[in-house]
């Protein structure tokens, strides 16, 4: 990253930190490299994933691991809640992490930056409706246009699939390719079920905006699938509880791809038709990764398309703030201590050549070789001031007075 890309980076994760803190989220870090098996035994990455995996031998003596640069943040943070953080009934932790993920059309960056958040302990709506709220409340402070959020439940289609009389090999098989967007899985469906394929058919492809359509949905189900109704009802509260967020919904069946542990509602972050962000419920994780049966969701933005969508990338914060000084025959020494004494007292400031050009500063000090010694210049006034000492430049600018 450039170093304006770093410091929009810097803004990005500063907004999401406070946000996270005031909902009362923890940070935590895990390890770039995790075990592979972490990703593949429990089959909580569909293979499209796990194809796009980094992995090799971690070396040790004459035996070895297959380990891998994590593909994903929250299976990371799931095993660090059940081998260190289980005796806690709830645990909110927040993070801002890396992932790796191979790329073979060259277009796009191997390593990718996410801001995290996971809820463990909680079954609610209310609890997915606050995830939810976290991440909108970024985006707003972020100035991201145009968000609205898209949502998907994969326990619908879970429980849809076990209508179908498959065994679990192919179970499994149809439910990865529908994760992976594979509509053509529905083929092999029709197969078994035509009853259940054209049920299949007819909800990937409708969208709705409201809980009124899972409402109809639903009726449809009852008819068809008494099964899937407790599931139902679950989309239904949750949908609820996001929509009074006062956020603009998309229900939308067949965004449910991407991760084979969810288990309940999915749900993308958009802004106009790009994708910044999403997440979910994946109450059966830490128990598939060695834990306690303990419900839990969570969800990651997206760094790169933060920072190019926001207002990050178009601003310098604290451009008032920042003196440049500068020697004008006062010499290095007296440079040097009114810059320290400048930085004492909270300025940002930049030791310029003698001469450089008054840029992104909103005042410049001058270190004279005779009297007045200084002179402070309000640059975007045009305005100058002789001074006797860098502490009375430091009074005028923290009292904010005009220079004459």
């Amino acid at each position: 990253m450039l170093p304006v890309e770093m410091a929009a980076f810097r803004q990005a994760e500063s907004v999401f930190l406070q946000a996270a803190r005031g909902w009362g989220y923890q940070e935590v870090r895990t390890p770039t490299i995790e075990y592979l098996y972490l990703f593949t035994s429990a089959g909580t990455l569909t293979p499209g994933k796990l194809r796009r995996t980094y992995s090799f031998l971690d070396w040790d003596g004459w035996s070895g691991e297959r380990v891998v640069l994590r593909p994903d943040t929250t299976i990371p943070v799931a095993r660090m809640y059940a081998e260190c953080l289980a005796g806690q009934p709830q645990a909110k932790l927040c993070y801002v992490a890396n992932t790796f993920m191979f790329d073979d059309t060259g277009k796009k960056n191997r390593e990718r930056w996410q801001l995290g958040a996971e809820y463990i302990g909680s079954s609610s709506a209310v609890a997915d409706g606050e995830l939810v709220a976290l991440a909108l409340e970024v985006a707003a402070k972020l100035a991201v246009p145009d968000v609205r959020v898209r949502l998907s439940h994969s326990g619908l289609i879970a429980a849809l699939l076990e209508q179908s009389g498959f065994d679990a090999e192919e179970y499994n098989s149809i439910f990865d390719e529908l994760l992976d967007g594979n509509e053509k899985a529905i083929d092999r469906v029709k197969e078994a079920n035509p009853q259940l394929a054209r049920l299949f058919s007819l909800m990937l492809g409708m969208h709705g905006k409201s809980a009124g359509y899972l409402k109809n949905l639903k009726a449809l189900l009852d008819e068809s699938l008494s099964g899937s109704k407790c599931v139902i009802d679950d989309f239904i509260a949750t949908t609820e509880a996001i929509q009074a967020l006062g956020v603009e919904c998309e229900i939308n069946l067949a965004a449910a791809k991407g991760y084979e542990y969810y288990t309940g509602i999915i749900f993308h972050i958009l802004s106009g038709d790009e994708i910044i962000g999403g997440g979910g419920r994946y109450d059966n994780l830490i128990s598939l990764l060695g834990g306690k049966d303990v419900p839990a969701a969570g969800f990651g933005l997206y760094m790169d398309k933060l920072i190019r969508l926001s207002a990050c990338l178009h601003e310098e914060p604290g451009f008032r703030e920042k003196v440049l000084i500068k020697d004008a025959g006062g010499g290095a020494f007296r440079t040097l201590e009114s810059a320290r004494k400048m930085r004492k007292a909270g300025y940002n400031i930049v030791i310029a050549p003698e001469k450089s050009e008054h840029k992104n500063a909103g005042f410049c000090l001058e270190i004279c070789s005779g009297s007045p010694g200084f002179m402070l210049e309000d640059i975007s006034a045009g305005k100058r001031k002789g001074l006797a000492s860098a502490e009375e430049a430091c009074e005028i600018l923290a009292r904010g007075d005009e220079l004459a």
